[in-house]
């Protein structure tokens, strides 16, 4: 691929929250695009990115699909993202390695809990972004409620490109305002054939209006079109594109287009702001790595001549084997090539190269500057390794996972099944990074945790369909955290005989606490660097720090938001100061740190979003409040009342009954996870006493 070819690329990603449209928008963008013939739909189960079993059952999608098509010359790859809160992670890394993302919003629903969420995150990587309101044909959709919510509650610069024409069952088309052409769909031919025409006289004020304010907002930023502006008090057409272009890629704008993908309209527009819009890969800045061996903060270009730098960004395993989604970034890997893992300091083998279709793989020789595709063969890689050459060898910034909010205990129903049922879940957690899988050593059970009660099930129905595993499974239950909160030290003298052999050191452990969502360090300090026999012992304390810290000290949940660090270290004899006894040492001596720190419990806290008819509002704030909920505030949308509340995690089991009998029926609730705070003290009385 040459430069001017990867100028014709688009990467990008559909996001949104659950039920907003994002996969039937995009069945409708691969049918147009001629990728298939005939649109599936969710609530059939024959959608082209929902393939899994548990996606075809449940109507939603779970796992991000790949698929790419052709649109007026250029390459679009698509991923498709969950929209459920449970499986945030997938929108996190592949936000992580997009150019672009087109942000679904439901004209009735507006900017929901979700939408926030995928919209951060979109902050976070700086990717550029189309809004898409979709579902103008239901009843009360209002294209410019959402609009004033983009701005308002995203603080998005946010302004239309498109008016609808008609308004839920009468919606028929769109203006647009770049042309001031009319576009009414033809739904005989879903939606394939359109007439583009004046705009109907009854919006052409509107419409007018409309067109001026995005010339304005366009031209208060672009300074490449204001003395035109200021010229003439207008724009036109091409010049509008190619400002509303520079400030997209920028970050600097979001135009906002309409539609409904169920009922075939609107599609077309979007595709083509996709390539007029979102950036190529070419557009995008160099990416930020780190040299390897100076630490030092160095550049990648998107350039197939570049020296390689590719990110593994998801893990998944079908019928070749074990998957592994890479994003390049500079230069080219190719089939049969090594590559170099700086995490690992390894060599990998890149056996097979693929490119993705949803759950259809292509094999091809090389994945060039910009491609995403997937490779086969390397045995040490994990989300988030980046893959580089060898001879000036970097890193990327790794992808973060959240911190799981639940979990179960699962065993296998026999003896024989034991081994099976680790593998699995190991195959599990690679491919998953929310998905962890831990031994608890009092009880010797093994546990399951994940972000959520649908997704400690999609787990289970996994190792049970996919991985055939028999296994007895305990109910799901509230994933708490520990922490310290002050500051303390002990100095451990670990003297044991082992196995007729010596081991005797004494080590200081030195524990802090972090601000909120700091998240773990533990660390070995430069005294005692310098006192051990050899350097390479560190990392065996270290590790002894890591593992006294995921097993916490007051009910065997992983502590957070702390720092562990070994401070002082007097060894005994280089012979018997080895490392079972820096080991021992470190793991007590930071328990005894620990202990003494002021150990208090932090538990999950949700962000619910809860939507009501004003007679069902006191039944909801009363429930909420024996809840131990907090309401942040309440709005009104259309008739419905909206109450935004946060309400520790455990006490959201069963809610979706409750709060149906509560308000016979009619009010229906989202929501996700937010943070973790200090748990009251009968809280953490209930879990000592358990």
């Amino acid at each position: 691929m040459d430069d001017h070819s990867l100028s014709n690329v688009r990467n990008i990603g559909i996001v949104a929250h659950i039920d907003a449209g994002k996969t039937t928008t995009t069945e409708r963008i691969l049918f147009y695009t001629g990728k298939i013939h005939k649109p599936g739909e969710v609530h059939e189960g024959d959608t082209t990115t929902d393939f899994m079993v548990q996606e075809k059952e449940r109507g939603i999608t779970i796992q991000s699909a790949a698929i790419t098509c052709e649109w007026k010359g250029r390459t679009v790859n698509i991923i498709d993202t969950p929209g459920h809160v449970d499986f945030t992670m997938e929108v996190e890394r592949s936000l992580r390695v997009l150019d672009g993302a087109v942000c679904v919003f439901c004209a009735v629903g507006g900017v929901q809990p979700q939408s926030e969420t995928v919209w951060r995150q979109a902050d976070r990587y700086r990717v550029p972004r189309v809004a898409f309101v979709n579902k103008m044909d239901r009843m009360g959709a209002d294209f410019a409620r959402v609009v004033e919510e983009l701005r308002t509650k995203l603080k998005a610069n946010a302004c239309p490109v498109e008016l609808p024409i008609g308004k839920e069952d009468g919606f028929v088309g769109v203006v647009d305002l770049l042309e001031m052409k009319g576009i009414v769909y033809d739904e005989a031919s879903e939606g394939k054939n359109f007439t583009v025409g004046e705009v109907p006289a009854e919006l052409k004020d509107e419409a007018e209006l409309a067109r001026a304010e995005l010339c304005e907002k366009i031209a208060d930023i672009d300074e490449g079109v204001m003395e035109a502006y200021l010229e003439k008090g207008d724009l036109t057409a091409d010049e509008l594109r190619g400002a509303i272009r520079r400030q997209v890629v920028a970050g600097a704008f979001v135009p906002v287009l309409c539609g409904t993908a169920f009922k075939d309209k609107g599609i077309q527009p979007l595709l083509d702001a996709v390539v007029d819009y979102l950036p190529a890969p070419t557009d995008r800045p160099p990416v930020a790595a780190t040299d390897l061996k100076s630490g030092t903060a160095v550049t990648r270009n998107h350039d197939p001549k570049e020296l390689l730098t590719a990110l593994v960004f998801k893990i998944a395993s079908d019928t070749y084997g074990r998957l592994f989604f890479v994003r390049v970034y500079g230069g080219v890997l190719k089939k049969g090539a090594n590559a170099y893992n700086p995490r690992t300091k390894k060599r990998e083998r890149v056996m097979k190269i693929v490119r993705l279709f949803a759950d259809d793989r292509t094999e091809v020789d090389e994945l060039r500057a910009g491609d995403i595709g997937a490779i086969v063969g390397l045995k040490d890689a994990t989300t988030g390794d980046t893959l580089c050459a060898e001879m000036k060898p970097c890193y990327l910034e790794r992808i973060t996972a959240p911190q799981p909010v639940m979990f179960l205990a699962i065993e296998p129903k026999s003896g024989a099944d034991k081994d099976k049922l680790v593998d699995a879940m190991n195959e599990l957690a690679a491919e998953d990074p929310t998905c962890q899988v831990r031994q608890d050593e009092e009880t010797g059970q093994t546990i399951l945790s994940g972000m959520g009660e649908l997704h400690l099930e999609i787990l289970v129905d996994r190792l049970k369909r996919e991985f055939k595993c028999a296994a007895n499974v305990g109910k799901p239950m509230v994933s708490y955290l520990e922490t310290v909160t002050a500051p303390a030290s002990s100095s451990f003298t670990f003297d044991r005989e082992l196995g007729g052999k010596r081991h005797a050191v004494t080590l200081t452990v030195e524990v802090k606490p972090l601000k909120r969502g700091k998240g773990r360090e533990v660390q070995v300090a430069r005294d005692v660097l310098n006192a051990l026999p050899d350097p390479k012992l560190a990392a065996c304390i270290e590790q002894a720090l890591m593992d006294g810290v995921m097993t916490g000290v007051l009910a065997r949940f992983p502590m957070t938001d702390l720092s562990a660090t070994a401070t002082r270290v007097e060894i005994v004899d280089p012979e018997i100061s080895d490392e079972i006894a820096l080991r021992g040492a470190a793991m007590m001596g930071f328990r005894e740190a620990a202990e003494a720190a002021a150990p208090e419990f932090l538990e999950p806290i949700m962000k619910l979003e809860i939507t009501t008819p004003p007679e069902g509002v006191g039944e909801v704030l009363g429930d909420l409040n024996a809840r131990r909920g907090t309401v942040l505030d309440m709005e009104q949308r259309g008739d419905m009342q909206i109450v935004h509340a946060r309400v520790p995690m455990a006490q959201m089991f069963g809610y979706a009954t409750a709060i149906r009998s509560l308000t016979k029926g009619r009010a229906s609730y989202s929501m996700e996870p937010d943070t973790f705070d200090l748990a009251p003290r009968a809280v953490r009385e209930e879990l000592l006493a358990r």
